[in-house]
Parts: C-alpha cells; structure tokens; sequence
C-alpha cells in the first residue's frame, strides 16, 4: 500500500477538494433551474471504494454531504460492489434513503481503473418539481409529495434508462427543467471520475484505500482530540419550534465520554401530519455538522468528521419520522437542530456556540409564465445569530448555506418584479454582539396570471433567541397587499397582487449593557439601528 508523507498527504488531499469543486462547478453550469444554477442547491462528493467520504465540494449543502454515505450505504446493499460495471449510474430521490424529502435527487457514479473499482463521485441537488401538489407543508402524506424513486440504475453500462426518463419527465410540472438538472448531476460525476483518475495516474496510485486512510485517519484523530479537550457529561436542552398547525417541543440531550459525544433527540414532539417531518438521516446530517463546527471547522469535510459522533431519536418522533409521514419541508424542525445542540453545549463551550439565526424565507412559487407552467423557488436570508465578540451578519443563512435569489434573475424567470429589497433596521436582537438584521422586499405578480405561493418559514411566533442574555431578534411576517398572512400556507397572488417579506434578525450575543459604545455609534451612523433603539436596548442618548 502507497504512504504518503505530510506533503504529498496535503497536496493531494487539496487536490481532491479541489476535484469536488470542479464536480460542483460542472453541475452548476450544466443545470438548468435557478435552484441550481443561482441558489446552489446541491452537493458534490468523492468516496473511496469502500464507501468512504473523502472529499466534498467546498460549498456543499451540509445536510447533502452529511446523508451522501448513508445513501450510498443503501445503493451498495441493491446493487453490491462486485455487481457494478464501468458506465453505471445510480440514483434516488427517496426521503429514508436520500437526504430527507423526495425533492432531491441522489446520484452516484462508481469510478473504474479499467476493470476496477476505484471510487465513487456523488451529486445530489434539489429538484425544481417532482410532481404531486408541490413543494409546500400542505400534504398529509408522503404519496401525496411526488415521485418517490426506489434505488435504480439510471445508466447501466453507460446505456441510459429512457422509459425511467419519460416516466419522471410526464410526472413533473417543469420536465425540461428537472430532466435537464437531472442529466446534469449524471454529467458532472463523468467529470469527476475522469479527473479522479488524472489523479491518481499522475500520483502513480492504483486505488484510494492508502490516501482515503490517512485522510480520515487524521481528521478523526483532530475530531476526537477535540472532544477530549472537552469535560465529559450530560448536557440538556430544549426548545419551541413553530408548526404548521401549532408549537411543536425539540430536546437533546449531548454526552460526552472521553473521545466521543452522542445526541439523543428524547423528549422531542411526535410526527405530525403536515410536511415537516424529518427523517433521521437528515436528523443525523444536521447533527455532524453542528458538532464539527465546534470542534474542527477548518479541517475538510470526510468520513473521519462522522466516527466519533452518534445520534439518536425515538421512532416516530418528528425527528425520527417513518414513512409515510410527509417530510417536504422537513428543514423546517431539521434547522433548528443546530440552535438546539448549540444551546445544550453553551456552557461548554461558550466561546463557540453561536445564538439562533433567523433563517430563511423559503418561497416555492407555480403558475403559468409566457404560456408555459413555470415553477421557480425563492431563497432570502434573515439575520445570522451573534457569537462571542462578533456581530452577526445582516441576511446571511444558517445553518444551510444557500445563495439568495439574484433579483434580476427572479424577475425574468418569474414576471414578479422587485419593488425593493433591503435590510431591515432594528430587526438584529441587542447584545454585547448584534444578531443579523433580517431583510424586506417585495414582490408584484406583472404575469397577469395567477400564481400558487407557497411559503415554508417560520420565526412569526418565536424570535431567535439570543444567548448569554442577548436578546431575540425581530419576527419573521409577511403581507399579501398589505393584510397579515401566515407562514407555512399556501396562497394565491393575483395579478397585480404584492408580496411583502420582512425576514427574522438573528439573536444577539451577552449583555446589551456591555455592547461598546463604539459598535453602538457604528450602527447608527450605518442604519442598522435606530436612535430611538439604541437609547431602549442600550441605554445610548445622542446627546451623551
């Protein structure tokens, strides 16, 4: 077996990363819906013949890499190894298997040097349709949110599978979009498998077992230093999410023990019947990657970031839902799961956490544009939770890392024209450290058709919290011409009709009282904050 000393380890290790970006961008510019192409909503990964992560695209969805080995975990059980041939692409898109809703396809190509499998390239992106009523939290029941897709070649020995086409492709309201960003995860993990083997010719390797060793040898040796570096014990904490139909209870409790940490999710509310529920692979993705950015963030993303962390939830709970509860939004609870664990390791390590975030305004918006069904998806960030000694960033996600809707795209895609986006004063919550401001905006339907809106944000009842006696940041609302409208519903706009977002602000961070005067004066001559809140939350009078 190859060694590797500490610089061939290192340059080859970013060579790899480097690879997956290069997977990432082929995917982004080969896609055909914005979701893609503008928001990236998608991953891109490399595993080892053994089905090992070794490698992620530097931007990659966390919830995406976090379920990509369990995935194809699953695939290696249907189709095993020694059954694969050059030329095979596999795919799925069902919530248990995937990453959670039937919105996102899975697709992994395995990598032959000539006759022998080498490796794996995955690609999972969100797809802008997958049939049924659409991507909203209005079902009752999985069969009622699309195609659910069991694990299938796509491509068997290079030979596509067009009766599996033409059977998405009649099932879907935007085909030449989902078909076109579906073909476009199948292309990119062509580029991924020529460049992994450029690679490894050039390094003179004949398989990734020996790099695949060292990388995730030492990243769960930093992982696991980092745990012990912690006290062992039980930490508890809950919180109170919003629903579609009510408030719903999410608790954790955290253990440390020596070199490991595991997350038990007892205590949290039962699945409900609305489409928010999360399967535990999604549970189990939200709970690494939370854990890694306490402990190891700078160190790449690989299978040795998982080893030493394990999770837990009781069946049937909204956090560990069985089918067939419905899961299209199920980023709803699934985001707060970082908030949550944050919270239980504050006293821990206070000097990390983060306060909560005010999320997302997540829009799916279906109709008819130029003649044809259109549907696009919106993306619009409110305020980042503060941390220690930082204020947190105006309309930046957390803890997906989404990219907002560019406007003039929006525009042209959907015949919904921007009157005005900006950020939203006053809406960070007080701290030592500032919470986000949250941002507004507007939106006129000029198609002059009807539109179907759909809308998956919460933090209209419950702020985000701040921590260390920060306080919570401003609430999430929405109008529809100018009349209050509620969260996670489904809507009509008619033409001429206005839609008016105003994001949550992220939580604040220690004792407004401590806040020093010079950020105070920074925010006011910048607009981020009133004199009137300024002399409420802080105690600041411009005449001192």
């Amino acid at each position: 077996m190859q060694e590797f000393d500490a610089v061939t380890l290192g340059i080859v290790w970013d060579r790899l990363v480097s690879i997956a970006d290069e997977v990432m961008e082929a995917l982004i510019r080969a896609s055909f819906s914005t979701t893609v192409r503008e928001s990236h909503d998608c991953s891109c990964v490399i595993f080892d013949a053994q089905g090992r992560l070794v490698a992620q695209a530097q931007s990659s969805i966390p919830s995406f890499t976090g379920t990509s080995p369990i995935t194809l975990d699953h695939m290696l059980r249907k189709h095993p190894a020694a059954t694969l041939q050059p030329g095979d692409v596999m795919i799925t898109n069902d919530p248990w298997l995937g990453t959670g809703h039937t919105f996102d396809i899975s697709v992994i190509r395995p990598v032959f040097m000539e006759t022998r499998l080498v490796g794996f390239v995955g690609s999972i992106s969100h797809l802008p349709d997958i049939g049924g009523i659409g991507w909203s939290t209005a079902a009752t029941e999985i069969y009622q949110e699309g195609l659910r897709i069991p694990i299938r070649k796509l491509l068997q020995s290079g030979r596509l599978d067009q009766d599996m086409i033409d059977l998405i492709a009649d099932n879907v309201r935007v085909s030449d979009q989902v078909i076109g960003d579906l073909m476009a995860n199948v292309a990119c993990t062509d580029v991924g498998a020529r460049l992994l083997l450029e690679l490894m010719s050039e390094q003179g390797m004949t398989d990734l077992d020996a790099i695949a060793d060292a990388i995730i040898d030492k990243t769960d040796a930093a992982m696991r230093a980092a745990i012990r570096a912690m006290p062992d014990g039980e930490w508890s904490y809950e919180t109170r999410i919003e629903g579609v139909d009510g408030i719903l209870r999410m608790a954790c409790t955290v253990t440390i023990s020596g070199d490991t940490i595991h997350v038990d999710y007892t205590g949290t509310d039962p699945a409900v019947h609305r489409g928010i529920n999360v399967p535990m692979c999604y549970t189990r993705a939200q709970t690494l990657y939370t854990i890694k950015c306490l402990t190891i963030p700078g160190i790449p993303n690989n299978d040795g970031a998982a080893r030493a962390i394990t999770a837990s939830a009781p069946e049937g709970c909204i956090l560990n839902a069985l089918p067939p509860f419905p899961t299209a939004g199920r980023h709803v609870p699934g985001h707060s799961i970082f908030p949550l664990i944050m919270g239980a390791l504050a006293a821990v390590v206070p000097d990390r956490v983060q306060a909560e975030s005010g999320g997302g305004t997540v829009l799916n918006i279906q109709g008819i544009r130029n003649g044809r069904p259109m549907g696009q998806t919106f993306f619009c960030a409110g305020g980042y939770g503060a941390l220690e000694r930082f204020d947190g960033h105006g309309a930046t996600p957390s803890p997906s890392n989404l990219h907002s809707m560019p406007v003039e795209v929006w525009e042209n895609m959907t015949g919904l024209l921007v009157e005005y986006k900006e950020l939203l004063i006053d809406s960070g919550g007080a701290g030592q450290a500032r919470g986000g401001l949250g941002q507004r905006m507007a939106m006129r339907n000029m198609t002059g058709h009807k539109l179907f809106v759909s809308s998956f944000s919460g933090r209209m009842k419950i702020g985000a919290q701040g921590l260390f006696g920060g306080r919570a940041g401003a609430l999430r609302k929405y109008w529809l011409n100018d009349e209050a409208v509620a969260s996670k519903t489904r809507y009509e706009l008619q033409p001429n009709d206005r839609l008016i977002t105003a994001d949550a602000g992220g939580g604040g961070f220690g004792d407004p009282a401590l806040r020093p005067r010079e950020k105070i004066e920074y925010d006011l001559r910048q607009g981020f904050v009133s004199p009137e809140a300024a002399a409420r939350d802080y105690g600041y009078k411009l005449s001192n």
